[in-house]
């Protein structure tokens, strides 16, 4: 049997070729009825749009590209399956690239992508989220951009994130809560735009506790597990170490509850530990983490969302901020208990 044509499918629902090339396009102003009599036509006859087809047949490539450099693989994992989930609705491909932020030649790199690759737009996620350069080579070349994680609006690139500087600030004021007066703090990566919130958020509450920050306990971790291994063993060493530390993102906090155990010191009862993102890790470890749930997969959806709008030139959503969720386990508990 013969596989079904875009004819075939305009014939059984009695509508023309371009009617249905708009419903698979997902293009507004379709009335409700005929879009519905087109898919009926469309599963009835089990057909399958060809999406070379249509990228040959027009001048879109129906490629959209994500890109990235984060090391924390269920961060990227979840990222990518929300992108994912709404390309294949919308039958798109997903080019998805890691790129070397620090690379010299790196803004090169991403040009000779978008332009090689003939990408109709882009998803960009931390750190590139709110690197200017990069967004005005985007806006050179003319094609769509939409952000995760961004902090600063902008016209033309609107950005999905999460409100990190509202719930870190609510992490360390459940820390305070509990008795404990000295916190350590690892930041992320200095390039990261939630590193720089999420610290704030730490620093606010803090300062409405009226309580120091004593800065041989606030040190960088990149977001990187041996990273995070050399400044907590630092901060363990001090004579007066904290009673608390919070990471800024799941795997740093493990690498604490690593060096915690090796130093003699026990969790919780020594040193309370808390993380961020509720990546797996944070449960499969021993005592598991305290920790910040964020919807990734929500918010790379509506970001794709978002990018294929202004792919096909509709009204762009306003920038969305997602609120995240305290998630209390049992890393955390009052100083010497």
């Amino acid at each position: 049997m013969s596989r079904a044509t875009i004819n075939d499918v305009a014939r059984e629902a009695n509508v023309s070729k371009k009617t249905v090339s708009r419903v698979l396009n997902q293009e507004p102003n379709v009335h409700l009825e005929t879009r519905t009599r087109v898919l009926d036509a469309m599963q009835k006859l089990s057909y399958r749009p060809s999406k070379q087809a249509r990228g040959l047949a027009s001048t879109q490539s129906y490629l959209v590209a994500l890109i990235y450099d984060n090391p924390n693989k269920s961060y990227i994992s979840d990222i990518q399956e929300g992108c994912l989930s709404v390309c294949n609705e919308f039958g798109y491909h997903l080019l998805i690239n890691p790129a070397d932020y620090d690379a010299e030649d790196r803004d090169q790199v991403l040009r000779d992508l978008i332009v090689d690759s003939q990408v109709d737009g882009v998803i960009l996620t931390p750190p590139f989220s709110d690197n200017k350069d990069i967004l005005d080579m985007i806006a050179e070349l003319k094609r769509p951009c939409v952000r995760v994680g961004g902090t600063f609006h902008t016209e033309n690139n609107p950005f999905v994130t999460a409100n990190d500087r509202t719930i870190s600030k609510e992490l360390t004021n459940y820390l305070v809560s509990l008795g404990h007066t000295r916190i350590g703090f690892i930041k992320g990566h200095p390039d990261h735009p939630a590193s720089v919130l999420r610290y704030e958020g730490y620093e606010k509450a803090l300062e409405e506790n009226n309580l120091p920050i004593d800065e041989s306990i606030v040190l960088e971790g990149e977001f990187r597990f041996q990273n995070a291994e050399t400044v907590c063993r630092k901060m363990l060493r001090l004579d007066n170490p904290p009673t608390a530390i919070f990471a800024s993102n799941d795997q740093m906090a493990a690498a604490v509850l690593k060096v915690a155990s090796q130093s003699g010191f026990q969790v919780p009862h020594d040193l309370s530990v808390c993380g961020f993102d509720d990546a797996p890790v944070s449960n499969y470890i021993w005592p598991s983490l305290t920790t910040v749930r964020q919807p990734f997969k929500l918010m790379a959806r509506e970001a794709c969302q978002h990018l294929l709008r202004g792919i096909k030139n509709q009204q762009p959503l306003d920038d969305v901020i997602h609120q995240c969720e305290l998630v209390i386990r049992a890393s955390t508990a009052p100083p010497g208990k």
